[in-house]
């Protein structure tokens, strides 16, 4: 293979990563709890949850935008990044991801355990066995990221597909749901769905997870940083998309007047819309919704893992495999109800603020980005917004976690 050659077929590896960095992103945020916050809310507060999806992409792309650059052009974790702002911070963030993310994954185990029952009939736990079994076996082969990367994309398309049918048999108001994104009826009922969604969206280990597999992909330096930013945003655009649409597809099936069932929301949505074949349809989204962020919740709690000792450094496929062997067997155990599905998001995105502002320190620090590095005005001001938003959200939010278990 000449030079030339070899060029190409790096270009075409990188640019895999960088969408496969982008997929894992977006479907590590569309699981389990993805599906029923989205379900939950909009039949809460109807068309007014338009506003705070509208919001919480927004903030999305300020948080993203701001982690993925400085982890790209440093080529550092984020705890590493964390602890060189200040020593012990970084590790102290990581307890926290891993512990959020394991308690995700418990929720992502039982998501695609349900799924299979819907679609086979066969017990949940049995089938969230199988489905921990087939996240394992992602992890044992040798190109265990390429692997990633792609199911990632497949699976991410054909949940994004599937969801585009509903909502347009459903026939939701599109009209009154644009309206009211920019004018709800109540801004300060907006603030608990809003940091809900956004740390379902990128709370957590989920910010983290698309820039994490970069490092790992070797994608960093100041050479790919455009490329890194693009795809930051491709991967917030992504989840936004399936959050609009299946907004919409839940929102027409309220608004016909049908109540979502308690113990199922979406599924219950899906079955209004489409009957029998709408409920085999939300097996297949909630599976692979869940599926994938078992392998995004493990693929990056392991990363920051890291942290923990050198064992953790040199072994992490081990890492992974067993954060999904054990989350696979605290929920054949314990279990996940729905509530705790959505209030871990909005716990999960008391972490965003912490985080994102060890970013926005690093990114101005020449001790950890060096001399030449600068960091984009208009960016950092965005995290700043998005930072001060989430805090105060996560803040004010916590009052209202109770009222969703009456």
């Amino acid at each position: 293979m000449d030079g030339k050659s070899i060029a190409q077929a790096a270009g075409r590896s990188g640019a895999t990563a960088l969408m496969g960095a982008a997929f894992i992103m977006a479907t590590s945020a569309i699981g389990p709890g993805f599906l029923t916050q989205t379900a939950v809310f909009t039949q809460q507060y109807g068309v007014d949850f338009a506003f705070a999806i509208l919001a919480s992409i927004i903030l999305d792309i300020g948080a993203q935008m701001n982690t993925w650059r400085v982890i790209g052009y440093t080529g550092e974790y984020g705890q590493n990044i964390g602890n060189k702002v200040l020593p012990g911070l970084g590790t102290f963030v990581a307890l926290l991801i891993v512990l959020g993310g394991l308690a995700f994954n418990i929720g992502n185990i039982a998501g695609a355990g349900l799924g299979l029952n819907v679609l086979f009939g066969i017990n949940v736990k049995v089938m969230a066995a199988v489905s921990g079994a087939i996240g394992i076996l992602i992890f044992l082969g040798k190109n265990a990221g390429s692997i990633m990367d792609r199911v990632a994309q497949i699976l991410g398309g054909v949940m994004i597909l599937i969801v585009l049918w509903v909502m347009f048999t459903s026939h939701p108001p599109v009209g009154r749901a644009v309206v009211a994104s920019v004018h709800p009826s109540s801004y300060g009922k907006m603030m608990l769905p809003m940091i809900t969604l956004i740390g379902g969206t990128v709370g957590g280990y989920i910010s983290y997870a698309g820039g994490h597999r970069l490092v790992d992909a070797g994608i960093t330096g100041e050479k790919y940083l455009g490329r890194v930013t693009r795809a930051s945003l491709t991967g917030v655009i992504v989840t936004g998309i399936m959050r609009i649409i299946l907004f919409l597809a839940i929102l027409g099936v309220v608004s016909a007047g049908h109540h979502l069932a308690s113990s199922n929301p979406p599924a219950s949505a899906f079955q209004f819309a489409l009957g029998q074949l709408g409920y085999k349809f939300f097996g297949v989204v909630l599976w692979c919704a869940a599926i994938t962020s078992v392998i995004g919740a493990a693929y990056t709690s392991a990363t920051f893992m890291q942290s923990f000792g050198p064992w953790f450094r040199t072994h992490q496929r081990e890492t992974v495999i067993g954060f999904i062997a054990f989350s696979t067997l605290v929920f054949l155990i314990v279990g996940q109800p729905v509530q705790v599905l959505v209030v871990v998001g909005s716990l999960n995105g008391l972490i965003l603020p912490l985080s994102l502002i060890v970013i926005l320190i690093a990114a101005r620090s020449r001790r950890i980005v060096g001399d030449t590095y600068r960091h984009p005005v208009w960016l950092y001001v965005f995290g700043i917004l998005a930072f001060v938003i989430t805090a105060y959200a996560g803040i004010t939010s916590l009052g209202g976690i109770g009222k969703l278990f009456h």
